[in-house]
């Protein structure tokens, strides 16, 4: 078995391979983490536990864990905007902003809900 095979079977829980431990295995692997997602999708593996809030949250009894921002502030709103393609935000580009911005990778996804924009592009895979 090679080792990132073995690394995401040995990283799962409940039989999903959570979002952060796929971004984990990748780093340690120097591989991408679309190669991951991909790979774990091969072996019939889904991902959990999206960083943006987005999906795998079943657990908690319910799909995302995203509610839409109340007040988006204006420079998180700039970037944002700045950052679409195709209307919409790609989730490496929502990660930059966080970062940049110093902020959670939720408080980014709320914010885009609450601007009517979604998120595309996943890293691993699980969407476009």
């Amino acid at each position: 078995m090679d080792a990132l095979v073995e690394r995401i079977r040995s990283s799962t829980v409940n039989g999903r391979l959570p979002c952060p431990a796929a971004f984990r295995i990748a780093a340690e692997l120097g591989i991408t983490p679309l190669e991951v997602g991909e790979k774990a999708t091969q072996l019939g593996i889904k991902i959990s536990r999206c960083q943006l809030g987005l999906f795998g949250y079943d657990d908690l009894g319910s799909k995302g864990v995203v509610t839409p921002m109340k007040d988006v502030p204006e420079r998180l709103k700039a970037e944002i905007t700045a950052h679409l393609v195709d209307g919409r935000l790609p989730c490496e580009a929502a990660w930059e902003i966080a970062k940049k911005l110093k902020l959670g990778k939720v408080q980014v996804s709320g914010a885009a809900e609450a601007l009517g924009i979604k998120i595309s592009s996943c890293q691993l895979g699980c969407f476009s």
